[in-house]
């Protein structure tokens, strides 16, 4: 097998100071919703107390930080140890996915200076879903860093002593994201008829964890693809492609239960009123059929271009469903709109582009990739 090393090269280049100048705007945003509160850069009401802060930060961002939990699935419980070479970078885009997750929750609450009673069990509802959402992320954000700990490691000595206590810490980051993904379907169970009866749904638990590993999948074959394509790396398209082949049966199942619990409930008829919601549901689900279709090919796993291409549409499929999901097909009754405001716009984009740096400066200075 190939030595992990760092890539290398500069860090402030132009990529690298684009994102920095977009995160230097988030922080004025930033700056402006801590002093004067969210009323001065968000347009969430009572009607929709969150808005893309969660909905793309937390509930689509932690879904695309699940590579690692795919990864984990795949090689220690499955037992397919021919793709470990995938699951440093996985756990890599995993640890910025979830940490800045939990930013973005500390920028979303109102009072924020009281975010710590959330830790104290003497003030926890234990009937409430967010609350196990809230400790089962923290939790897994701490896990996915002690995962991550042997890159930062230099002495053999150290990597023994991690190496004999790390399947504890490969247990949890099993269990949490399974608790949590679900969870984030359960919360909107709660929702109702607020929720267009397209999405809403008793199988939301099960339906948001198996998009959850299919998006950590998409997001370990994007990964891949974009850094080899970019830096001298070893090729990894034979190993994508095998990776690939898991997708078709796990989109499959996905389907037959998706499209069978709206059929079930009888509400096929909605998907093609002409409407938004209609039309929203079409959409996601036609980038999801499409990379099914065409990753059940043989051949078509091993072009590069395909697995990238397959990818990015699982990933916008997942976003889209879990968007439509927490906003599009949220109605709170009338009277009430949303619709993001720039400043919030703009504390997301910082929020990614901080992310980006992060993974340039981890790339190139820490041992994540095979070398060529």
């Amino acid at each position: 097998m190939k030595e992990k090393k760092p890539i290398g090269g500069r860090i402030f280049t132009i990529p690298f100071l684009i994102c920095l100048g977009i995160a230097l705007i988030a922080l004025y945003f930033l700056a402006k919703r801590f002093i004067f509160g969210l009323g001065a850069v968000t347009n969430m009401n009572d009607g929709y107390p969150w808005g893309i802060w969660i909905a793309y930060d937390v509930v689509v961002g932690t879904a695309f930080g699940c590579g690692g939990y795919a990864m984990a699935l795949l090689v220690y419980i499955f037992n397919k140890g021919e793709y470990h070479p995938l699951v440093r970078p996985a756990i890599m885009t995993s640890v910025f996915g979830y940490s800045l997750a939990a930013v973005a929750v500390f920028f979303d609450i109102g009072r924020y200076w009281n975010m710590y009673n959330i830790f104290l069990p003497w003030y926890a509802n234990t009937n409430s879903v967010l609350l196990e959402v809230a400790l089962c992320i923290a939790a897994y954000c701490l896990v996915l860093w002690i995962e991550f700990s042997p890159t930062f490691v230099k002495t053999e000595q150290t990597k023994a002593k991690l190496n004999k206590v790390m399947f504890i810490f490969i247990a949890l980051g099993i269990l949490l994201p399974t608790m949590h993904q679900s969870s984030l379907g359960t919360m909107m169970i709660a929702a109702g008829q607020k929720l267009s009866p397209l999405w809403w749904t008793g199988l939301l638990p099960l339906l948001f964890l198996i998009s959850a590993i299919t998006m950590g999948y998409a997001v370990v074959i994007f990964e891949s693809s974009i850094a080899t394509l970019r830096y001298k790396l070893a090729d990894e398209t034979d190993i994508l492609g095998k990776l690939s082949s898991i997708m078709p049966w796990l989109l499959g199942a996905y389907l037959i239960v998706r499209f069978g619990d709206v059929i079930v409930r009888g509400h096929f008829g909605l998907i093609f009123k002409g409407d938004l919601l209609g039309n929203m549901f079409i959409l996601e689900n036609i980038l999801l059929i499409i990379p099914m279709c065409l990753l059940a090919v043989p051949g078509n796993r091993k072009n590069a271009r395909l697995l990238f291409l397959s990818a990015v549409s699982l990933m916008l499929s997942g976003g889209i469903y879990r968007f439509n999901c927490y906003i599009i097909g949220f109605n709170p009754g009338t009277g009430w709109h949303y619709f993001p405001a720039v400043p919030e716009i703009f504390i997301t984009l910082g929020l990614v582009s901080v992310e980006l740096m992060a993974y340039l400066w981890f790339i190139k200075r820490l041992p994540i990739y095979r070398s060529a």
